[in-house]
């Protein structure tokens, strides 16, 4: 409730902006003054002869020059447009286009161009952005307090970089001369900036991640999922480069025109190259946002409060003995119990979890048994969970071993993976409710970059409905800037 208190109050203050900020301009915007630089300051204003191409269009209301610069205001009289020609000594010309709205809003060379009062539209999109990138962080940071294990975690810090990006490229061009389709484009061509600034970037980390595939393939025999990095890669660099390609090649092309400002196609090839640009630049978001949150998890820490730490199991050897994965995990764990037991006197019961596979000769909890034993652990201090195939069913059948052994409403639990694992893991726990916190234990790089890609395709699929709507928004802002754009030439 509270959530949807603060988006809801986000919002009303948003169409309040707007209407405030269209108030403002339809109330300021009848007059417009144009400034032309003449480069003469010994010159008059009566020296200056201005002609209308239409008379009862605009009004000329006033006319000065100051330090060489002729300034001229004009009132709005009747909808249309007028070409403004101004003829000056030394055969000084030049011209404008005044556009008179339907509310006796002037706007000058494009029909959503420059108007009088038109930077509060700026200021107000800086001030509305500025609240929904409070709202992302506070979700972010309310969930990460909440529970590091949840994927809106990461929409949210993939949003608030997204987000962030489109404020700083209105703040950079606060001073600039702005029109109304201007601060669309702004939103637009600055987000996207984005993802031409780090191309060279993603193309470096396409080939290390080719590279890291191929380790993996090599090593640990042919997987489509050890596909997804390099293929993943592959749509970034195309993705980002697409747009341009289909540019020039449309630009040299005969069979569509795109030449003609006022046919459809320039605009149709201005909207897609614009749409891929936003989505690439946002998917880019969210995949950083992935790779920040699993880093986290990965490296921290949970709390020496722990009655129970689960070791998930993975493939053993042969002959019944660890893995080195398997025997990190262990490791970690038996680290973990030290440090806690240090640290505040209190003894922790292990939960080996791993049922056999058909080509194990037994399960992988009591090979990880057999290891802690080897250890100093007692028996009486573990819990053998050997039944489970994955790790969802490892959370699951160990939290049922933990409620008939523990009579305490919620028993505080730990769990060892590997580094790459830990986000993942404490997804599935989460997704039961099992509350638990996760260490990593080290492995090779090339596992790294294959788990960043898998839970960046999760984290898609989970908030799925969260990034159409997102990206539909965002979308649609590009058509209404194309519109605008094209209204400007054609009319």
């Amino acid at each position: 409730m509270k959530k949807n208190k603060m988006w809801f109050i986000i919002i009303t203050i948003g169409i309040f902006l707007l209407i405030i900020s269209f108030a403002y301009i339809a109330v300021r915007g009848r007059t417009y003054t144009v400034e032309v630089k003449t480069k003469n300051e010994t010159a008059k204003a009566e020296d200056y002869n201005i002609v209308l191409s239409e008379n009862d269009i605009v009004k000329l209301t006033d006319k000065q020059m100051q330090g060489g610069v002729l300034k001229l205001t004009f009132k709005s009289l009747n909808r249309g447009r007028v070409y403004v020609d101004i003829y000056g000594p030394d055969d000084f010309y030049t011209f404008y286009k005044l556009y008179s709205h339907r509310m006796h809003i002037l706007t000058i060379d494009e029909y959503f161009g420059r108007t009088t009062g038109d930077r509060i539209l700026q200021i107000a999109a800086i001030i509305f952005l500025a609240l929904v990138l409070y709202g992302l962080i506070s979700e972010y940071r309310s969930g990460m307090r909440a529970n590091i294990y949840q994927h809106k975690n990461v929409n949210n810090l993939g949003m608030s970089i997204y987000f962030a990006s489109l404020l700083a490229g209105h703040l950079i061009n606060i001073f600039n001369n702005y029109g109304i389709v201007q601060i669309l484009r702004t939103t637009i061509n600055h987000a996207s900036i984005i993802s031409i600034i780090i191309l060279p970037i993603a193309f470096l980390l396409f080939l290390i991640v080719t590279v890291s595939n191929l380790i993996l393939i090599r090593k640990e025999g042919f997987s489509f999922k050890y596909m997804l990095g390099f293929l993943l890669g592959l749509a970034v660099c195309v993705g980002t480069l697409l747009p341009f390609i289909l540019s020039e090649y449309f630009q040299r092309s005969t069979i569509i025109d795109i030449h003609n400002e006022k046919g459809w196609a320039l605009y149709v090839e201005m909207a897609v190259e614009n749409v891929m640009l936003v989505l690439v630049t946002y998917l880019e978001c969210i995949l950083l946002a992935t790779i920040i949150i699993a880093f986290r998890a990965a490296k921290r820490i949970p709390k020496f409060n722990k009655d129970y730490i689960l070791v998930l199991g993975c493939m053993i050897r042969k002959d019944g003995t660890l893995t080195p994965l398997l025997k990190g995990r262990a490791d970690k764990a038996l680290e973990f119990a030290r440090l806690q037991k240090e640290s505040t006197g209190k003894d922790i019961v292990f939960v080996p979890a791993g049922g056999k596979g058909d080509d194990e000769v037994i399960a992988e909890a009591s090979a990880i048994g057999r290891y802690l034993v080897q250890e100093g652990i007692p028996e009486d201090r573990m819990i053998i969970e050997d039944k489970s195939e994955n790790t969802y069913q490892n959370f699951k059948n160990a939290a049922e071993l933990i409620r008939q052994r523990d009579d305490s409403s919620e028993p505080e639990i730990a769990f060892a993976t590997t580094n790459y694992h830990v986000f993942r893991s404490g997804i599935l726990a989460t997704q039961q409710g099992i509350k638990a916190e996760g260490i990593g234990s080290k492995t090779k790089s090339y596992f790294w970059i294959n788990a960043f890609i898998r839970e960046f395709i999760a984290t898609i699929y989970n908030g799925l409905g969260t990034h159409i709507k997102v990206i539909f928004v965002l979308t649609m802002l590009v058509l209404i800037m194309v519109y605008m754009i094209r209204t400007s030439v054609v009319l």
